[in-house]
């Protein structure tokens, strides 16, 4: 008996899955357990296995083409099944069963193509950049004897000169502002430049940020708190840990800890809006923003108040690692109950961020800067680093926000402390 295979939810947050690649074609045989197709995510790419053993009799959404979760993605049954008669009945699963208005078997399949850039004509637009007046009179050049002087002393071709006296007569004030133009002709319209475009198709990540950055921002009151961190001591104290070799340590690592340290002394803030109710996590997951080709992808460092510098380091790398190449897991994405996004690392001095849903908060990391600072009342060398906290209002209030950045100063400019 044919089974129909429906496009699967892979994350809580796809709506919609492309296909990046089939491993059967229609024909082929099937067994349970084996790679049907790669599915792009709204996060990654991932390996769809099959759950039937059978004949692939039937593929509805082809490669490159996108379908919403539920769609029919293929049939697998026994060689000679009727596949119209399938899909006549297909209903995703948990549906309803389709009423007679439903869309017939042709619309079913006809899924909406995303035309690759390759495929889509560039489209180039010439427009007319320039309009010079006729400064001729039977092909001689109407100019001042003045503005032709003029024109010979600066090496300008007086017919390439926009005429603005009586006439389209040349004159000093056009040859004392004439800017020369690639291409410029005597006469009628000079074609500067061309404008070209392409239109890309958004891919499944970059939908997802926008739709829930845009609830997020549209949805949730946010404030910002900024604080300057002195990193004197946090310089130093990398330093000495990475001296040996053995150890790499970033600034990263240690903002993650200090964080992770600081939501455990203010549970509030390690918090997330739910609608009816606010849920407070006693358990510390930090998701660090990490910059991918389509956009921006969270995964998270679990328990992070209880691993040390190392441990983290290795994971975030590990972890970005992952999503750059498209290799995350949902476990590996998911359940985040604080984010982090630092933007030093590319001079940013400090920037806002929008909040991470469910997290009610996101600190932005800025660089390190060496700035002039005050000491005992004497002027001095010093390091700071710019922290802007984004929050929720609706779950975080700002004496909150303000206690909790205050502890992660004292984190932060005592790292020693997060060792004890």
């Amino acid at each position: 008996m044919a089974e129909i295979i429906y496009m699967p939810k892979l994350s809580d947050t796809m709506t919609e899955g492309v296909v990046a690649e089939w491993s059967k074609k229609v024909g082929d045989s099937v067994a349970s357990g084996e790679v049907l197709a790669e599915i792009e995510t709204d996060k990654a790419t991932m390996e769809f296995e099959s759950f039937y053993d059978g004949v692939l009799l039937h593929i509805g959404v082809e490669k490159g083409q996108g379908a919403p979760v539920n769609s029919v993605l293929a049939i697998i049954g026994e060689k000679g099944e009727d596949v119209k008669k399938i899909l006549a009945n297909a209903t995703p699963d948990g549906d309803a069963p389709k009423v007679e208005e439903a869309p017939k078997t042709e619309e079913v399949k006809a899924e909406p193509t995303l035309v690759t850039v390759a495929e889509k004509p560039v489209v180039q637009v010439s427009v007319p950049k320039l309009v010079f007046s006729d400064s001729s009179a039977n092909g001689r050049i109407l100019a001042s004897p003045l503005a032709k002087k003029l024109a010979e002393e600066k090496g300008i071709d007086i017919s390439q000169v926009q005429g603005t006296g009586e006439g389209g007569r040349i004159v000093k004030a056009d040859v004392d502002h004439y800017v020369p133009y690639a291409g410029a002709s005597r006469r009628g319209f000079s074609v500067v430049s061309a404008e070209n475009y392409t239109d890309e198709p958004i891919s499944q990540m970059r939908k997802t940020i926008a739709r829930r950055l845009a609830e997020s921002k549209f949805t949730a009151p946010h404030f910002y708190l900024n604080l300057e961190i002195d990193m004197d001591n946090a310089i130093s104290a990398r330093k000495q840990m990475n001296a040996s070799g053995e150890l790499k340590i970033s600034f990263n690592d240690m903002v993650v800890k200090a964080v992770a340290m600081s939501l455990r002394e203010h549970p509030n803030v390690n918090s997330a809006w739910l609608g009816d109710v606010i849920r407070r996590n006693q358990h510390v997951h930090i998701g660090v923003a990490v910059a991918v080709e389509d956009g921006l992808l969270v995964p998270v460092v679990r328990f992070a108040d209880s691993k040390g510098f190392a441990q983290i380091g290795d994971e975030v790398r590990e972890l970005a690692k992952k999503a750059k190449d498209k290799k995350l897991q949902p476990a590996e994405w998911e359940g985040n109950t604080f984010t982090i996004s630092n933007l030093g690392m590319f001079g940013i001095d400090s920037f806002t961020a929008i909040v991470n849903p469910p997290d009610a908060c996101i600190m932005a990391i800025g660089g390190i800067k060496e700035v002039p600072v005050v000491r005992e009342g004497q002027i001095v060398p010093g390091n700071v680093m710019m922290v802007t906290l984004s929050c929720d209002h609706r779950v975080v209030d700002g004496a909150t926000g303000a206690a909790f950045l205050q502890t992660f100063k004292t984190y932060m400019e005592n790292p020693v402390t997060m060792l004890i």
